[in-house]
C-alpha cells in the first residue's frame, strides 16, 4: 500500500510543482493525473502495486466530495449572486461530460481491424 501511495503522491506533488512554478490554471492534482497516465502508457502496463490496492482505494472515492461541498460553502454568496451563470455553467458541463463519455465510448467500442 505504500508504494501505491508513493506513486499517487509523487505524481501529484510533481503536478502541483508544475503547476505553480509555470503558473499554469491547471489544478496540479490534474496535471499529476495526466503524467500518471502518461507514464501508465509508454510503460504498457500497471504495477502490481497499482493494480492490487488502487481498487481499495477507489472504495472510498466519496471523501473526494467532501472539498468539493466545502467549497460551495465558502463561495456561496459569489455562487448564489449568480444563478443563472451557475445554471448555463453546470448544464454545460454536464452536456459536454456526456458528449466526450459517449464519443470515447464510441471510439473504444468500435470493431478493431485484424492485424497482419
Amino acid at each position: 500500500m505504500i508504494e501505491t501511495f508513493i506513486w499517487l503522491l509523487g505524481f501529484q506533488f510533481t503536478g502541483e510543482v508544475l503547476a505553480r512554478s509555470l503558473g499554469l490554471p491547471v489544478p496540479g492534482a490534474v496535471i499529476g493525473m495526466l503524467l500518471l497516465f502518461i507514464t501508465l502508457v509508454l510503460r504498457q502496463g500497471v504495477p502490481a502495486a497499482l493494480r492490487q490496492n488502487v481498487p481499495t482505494l477507489m472504495t472510498h472515492m466519496s471523501l473526494l466530495f467532501i472539498p468539493a461541498g466545502v467549497g460551495i460553502l465558502a463561495f456561496w454568496p459569489l455562487l448564489s449572486a449568480h444563478p443563472l451563470a451557475m445554471t448555463v455553467v453546470l448544464l454545460l458541463a454536464t452536456l459536454s461530460t456526456f458528449l466526450i463519455t459517449l464519443l470515447a465510448m464510441h471510439w473504444l467500442s468500435r470493431p478493431q481491424e485484424p492485424k497482419s
